[in-house]
Parts: structure tokens; sequence; C-alpha cells
């Protein structure tokens, strides 16, 4: 899979791109990451790329014409037409696990990162998309675009050592994750519960499923709200009641 991040400081990308599984795609070829700088597309000598709102206030503004340039720059996907294109602001959708599913699924991804005081609205006509990590604001889209690179990355084919790891895990199924442990069986008075250590897969797969449920019943009630629940799951609920969970 192909990402381009379109940004003013392609140097905070260096380390994050060199480290772990992240490193190893790209040294293999799974992955690649390619850079647009949109000072790049300026006329100034200073390479000019933000201004004065109209109307006044605080800050600058980032102007729409190397923003957009830079975007329309960037290579075809294999197939032929434009590369996805994906603006970072703290005023899109928030991004979920759903998206970086969906995401993962495109052969090129185009992560574009704003700074100052936001871009120019009519750069976002030429996005595909706008993604939010939350309800707070960064100095820039830089952060976000690692972010979001990092969850699509790890569900791109081979990137993982274990396949399986990406399909067992919080946010997935619309659940939190269950516990997990690893030895020593005892640690610090808390032992490993002992269904783990039965070797009862039937067990051990209920077990989890019944603490994922309880985990995000407890932490996240709206992501609880949405869940589709079987007759299986009821009654696990209807366990976790008994005991006051």
């Amino acid at each position: 899979m192909r990402f381009h991040v379109v940004t003013l400081f392609p140097e905070l990308f260096g380390s994050f791109l060199r480290a772990g599984l992240l490193g190893k795609a790209i040294a293999a070829g799974t992955l690649s990451v390619g850079f647009t700088n949109p000072r790049d597309f300026t006329s100034d000598r200073h390479r000019t790329v933000d201004d004065a709102p109209y109307g006044g206030g605080s800050g600058m503004v980032m102007r729409p014409g190397p923003l957009v340039e830079a975007m329309e720059s960037l290579p075809e996907v294999p197939a032929g037409g434009p590369t996805y294109r994906v603006l970072l602001t703290p005023q899109g959708k928030p991004f979920r696990q759903a998206d970086a599913q969906r995401l993962a699924a495109l052969p090129a991804l185009a992560l574009v990162c704003g700074r100052y005081e936001g871009v120019d609205e009519r750069v976002r006509e030429h996005v595909d998309e706008e993604l939010s990590l939350g309800d707070f604001v960064l100095l820039g889209g830089e952060v976000a675009a690692m972010a979001v690179l990092e969850a699509t990355a790890r569900l791109v084919p081979g990137v993982l050592g274990n396949a399986e790891s990406a399909g067992d895990e919080s946010h997935v199924a619309g659940l939190l994750e269950y516990p997990q442990y690893t030895r020593p069986q005892e640690f610090r008075g808390v032992a490993v519960p002992e269904v783990l250590r039965s070797g009862d897969h039937a067990a051990i797969a209920r077990w989890r499923r019944r603490e994922a449920l309880a985990r995000t019943r407890a932490r996240r009630p709206e992501l609880f709200a949405e869940l589709e629940l079987g007759d299986e799951d009821r009654a696990l609920l209807r366990e976790l009641d008994d005991e006051g969970r």
C-alpha cells in the first residue's frame, strides 16, 4: 500500500517510520510512504504558504494554492485515477477502527496535514474525506496523520507478524478487548484467572467474550449501546448482573 503525506514538516516522521513493524514493512516493500511539501508549490522567495484571514482574527490560515497543487501532484493509483485524499482536521469525523479497515483496502492514501489556524475553506473541495482524532486541537495535522497511518498500515496484509492479531482486539467487533495475562502466574498477590490456565478453549472463549462485554459496558457505554446482542451475550450479561458487575 502507498501512503503520501502532505506536510510542511516531513522531518517529524523520520524516526516514526524507521522503528518497529512499520520500519520493517517499509524496508520489505509492503508499504511505501512519500512526502510532499506545499512550500514546493509557492512562487515567492520566502515560500509563503499562509496569510492573514479575511474578516480579521488571530493567527494565520494556510493558503489554498500550495495545498491543492501539492495534492494534485501526487501520483495516480495503479488502476488509474487520483489518490484518495484525507484532510486531518478537528472538524472532521472521528476516526474509528472501521475507518482504518476501510482505508487499508485502498491502494493509495494521501494524508493532508493542516497547520496554523487551519486551512482555507476552499481546500475542502479537493479532498475526499475529513477525519479527526477527537475533540481537541493539535498544533498541526502531523500527529493525527501518524495515528491514522499506523492504525491503517497495521491492517495491510504482511505488516503484522501474526495476521490474527488484528482481528481479536479492541474496537474490531465494537467491543473493548478482554483482559490479557502472561507470565508469571501470580504477580503481587494477583493470580491469572484459572480458566485461562485450564486448556478448555470453549470456556476460555466464553470467559473472554463475557469480560469484553463487561469492560465495554462499564467503560464505553456509548459503544455498548450500539452492539447487536445475541442470546448468548444476553445470558452472559445476566451473569454479570447477578454478580453486581
